[in-house]
């Protein structure tokens, strides 16, 4: 089936996510091997990404880790900084696409309040015609009932359907359901395929 609407992911596909560069940048690498060794932080961000207050998860976790308590209300003081740069590129095929006329989703793991806090640095995250955020959701990637709640909300049929995301695991459960997929690893692999749909002329995919 041809593509109906496009799906991007967020997190490293439009922004980029990183938070063992940000720690490595601000305590160094040992320390925040030891860190990251010490506390599960990608389970504690999962939790906000499921819809529990972005505050009272990194503050809970600080008071339970009490040798580690700057360096993890690091992540809710500094949160931006580890979102952070735009991948330009990626945005610009955003809007290109748009101006063409294609539905563009967003479909992401992201926490109620650090989406706020990224709409606020990054307009451009409010220029979908649609947007499916987890925190909202109750319910991550890879879950099924994830894509099927945009199923069902968007109603185009799951073959219609192009999505971008950077974890094969996201887009193996999309599969699943019939989506159309594209690993993303840089944002010029991603043009040319949305050139190879004859989504964007190349021009248009700069």
């Amino acid at each position: 089936m041809a593509v109906k609407a496009i799906v991007f992911d967020i997190g490293n596909v439009l922004i980029e996510w990183q938070p063992e560069r940000f720690y490595d940048a601000v305590i160094g690498v040992d320390r925040r091997t030891a860190f990251f060794d010490a506390i599960d932080l990608h389970a504690m961000n999962d939790r906000v990404d499921q819809g529990e207050t972005f505050h009272e998860v990194i503050a809970e976790t600080a008071a339970a880790h009490p040798d580690w308590a700057d360096e993890v209300m690091m992540w809710h003081d500094r949160w931006i900084e580890m979102a952070a740069p735009v991948i330009d590129h990626s945005v610009r095929v955003l809007r290109a696409l748009r101006r063409a006329g294609h539905p563009v989703f967003a479909l992401s793991n992201f926490g109620i309040q650090t989406f706020e806090i990224g709409v606020r640095e990054y307009p451009f995250l409010e220029e979908f015609d649609r947007r499916y955020i987890s925190g909202h959701m109750g319910v991550t990637k890879p879950a099924a009932r994830i894509y099927e709640m945009l199923e069902e909300d968007c109603g185009v049929p799951p073959e219609g359907l192009l999505f971008a995301d950077d974890r094969q695991e996201n887009l193996d459960a999309a599969a699943a359901r019939g989506w159309q997929t594209h690993l993303f690893t840089d944002p010029q692999g991603w043009a040319d395929r949305l050139v190879a749909e004859g989504l964007l002329t190349p021009e248009a995919a700069q």
